[in-house]
């Protein structure tokens, strides 16, 4: 229990970190010669994100081809627990980038948060098909056959892909650790 409290908060600290960076990167893209008007950041409270969300949500009304708008409301949206805008959010941005394995990845998470597996599936797999080297696309699409659909064996498969290019981090504990657990009655994951 106290491993995934600890999982927990590095996740939502990277989230955190990727969503401020993007919303310092936000800036308008194509035809628009008028400088981007700053987007509020600060430390992540309900205040900040309405205040973030807001400002992006101009910013996308205006410009609606500012990828980085879209990233970003993607990312307050999912911070925020609003899955369904942020999967909208996130297929506005792969309208403009289809093929951006980090948003196809995002948006894979909120699918599996919704319940929708195959969905999230897809998404993980095209990200890394796209980039074969996406550990983030290994590891979710693991966890998925793993947690969700109880398929330990499909879920190795990847994780053991994801362990050939990442062993020492503590990503690759977490993996190694649920592959060595038996998931609801069922046999651990054999890792090759």
């Amino acid at each position: 229990m106290k491993k995934e409290s600890i999982l927990i908060a590095v996740v939502a600290l990277i989230v955190g970190l990727l969503g401020g960076y993007l919303v310092f990167s936000i800036s308008n893209s194509g035809k628009s010669q008028q400088a981007a008007t700053p987007i509020p950041t600060g430390s992540g409270s309900p205040t900040d994100y309405t205040q973030r969300i807001a400002q992006a949500e101009k910013i996308v009304a205006q410009d609606p081809k500012n990828l980085n708008a879209w990233i970003s409301l993607g990312n307050d949206y999912f911070d925020t627990e609003q899955s369904q805008k942020s999967i909208n959010a996130y297929g506005k941005a792969l309208e403009i980038e289809p093929n951006n394995p980090n948003v196809l990845t995002d948006q894979g998470v909120m699918f599996r948060k919704v319940g929708w597996y195959d969905k999230a599936i897809t998404n993980f797999e095209k990200a890394n098909k796209i980039d074969p080297n996406h550990l983030q696309s290994l590891f979710n699409i693991g966890i998925v056959y793993s947690m969700d659909l109880k398929q330990p064996d499909k879920a190795a498969e990847y994780w053991n892909r994801y362990l050939k290019m990442d062993s020492t981090s503590s990503t690759a504990m977490q993996i190694k650790s649920m592959m060595s657990q038996p998931a609801n009655g069922m046999p651990p994951a054999t890792m090759k």
